[in-house]
């Protein structure tokens, strides 16, 4: 941890309704941020409230989709780095420092002068019934960390397919040690409510790129999605929340693909269509 007062560094953090989570995510980075930035799209559950406290600069904003809303959060910070995070998400002690390390002199003006793009990744984990899923979806590398330099030249930017957004740069990424928290759900209930909302977003997608369901897919990418999360990534080790972690693994892959077939079947009906739905936290 830098004792020399913030550094230059904005944190941008895209919300709806995060009071959960949020304050976590507030108080792990108040300490590093030259700046924390918030585009929130109509908060009503005290959100606004704890953003005001930290000293946030809150702006109001319609949901765009994660990829266009995350994007518009980026375009928007000051500093020469930033911090990209969802309001479910926050930086243990140990990534802080790491951040801390990465971005302290004279270490930090090398990298802000180098003519290549610079990026970090941060390693994500599920924080779940009071500790960390060690193995299920394990590990989740995800570029956060950019220069503000970077997205202005294009170099760093959004994309992918809601709900599966990316921070995508033209270099590759370095990693930094140290955990990213996710406190994505607080009960697995929540988890599949979720997973079933954002399977019918992706399906959406997959249906406009011209991609048909089939009941082959039906039929194995669900328990090939169960054996994947179970065994290659050895959830068993996290006890019976990694079982339930796969489990809902499955259950997002029958999901996705029932949604697709149905799509399939419907796409001569005129009313086909509709905006993004927003997250509960990502």
């Amino acid at each position: 941890m830098t004792n020399a007062g913030p550094l230059p560094l904005s944190v941008a953090i895209v919300c709806k309704d995060g009071a959960r989570t949020i304050a976590r995510t507030l108080d792990a980075v108040r300490p590093i941020a030259a700046e924390i930035l918030a585009l929130d799209s109509g908060s009503t559950d005290g959100t606004l409230d704890m953003l005001a406290r930290a000293g946030a600069r809150v702006v109001p904003t319609e949901w765009l989709g994660h990829v266009r809303t995350k994007q518009r959060a980026l375009e928007a910070c000051s500093q020469p780095w930033v911090l990209c995070l969802d309001a479910d998400e926050s930086p243990e002690p140990d990534l802080i420092e790491a951040i801390a390390g990465a971005l302290a002199w004279p270490a930090a003006e090398q990298l802000a002068t180098a003519p290549e793009p610079v990026a970090f990744a941060l390693n994500r984990k599920v924080w779940y019934a009071g500790r960390f899923l060690n193995h299920a979806w394990q590990p989740e590398w995800r570029t956060r960390l950019v220069r503000g330099r970077d997205v202005a030249a294009g170099l760093a930017a959004w994309a992918g397919t809601d709900p599966h957004d990316a921070l995508r740069t033209a270099a590759a990424p370095r990693r930094l040690r140290g955990t990213l928290r996710h406190d994505s759900f607080a009960t697995f209930a929540e988890q599949l409510g979720k997973q079933v909302r954002y399977a019918g977003i992706q399906a959406g997608h997959m249906a406009r790129r011209g991609d048909r369901g089939s009941l082959a897919s039906l039929l194995i990418s669900p328990p090939g999605a169960f054996l994947k999360q179970l065994v290659l990534k050895a959830a068993w080790r996290d006890g019976w929340a990694g079982w339930l972690a796969a489990a809902c693994a499955a259950q997002q892959a029958l999901c996705k693909h029932a949604a697709l077939i149905e799509l399939g079947r419907a796409e001569q009906r005129p009313d086909a269509g509709g905006a993004a739905a927003h997250p509960d936290n990502t």
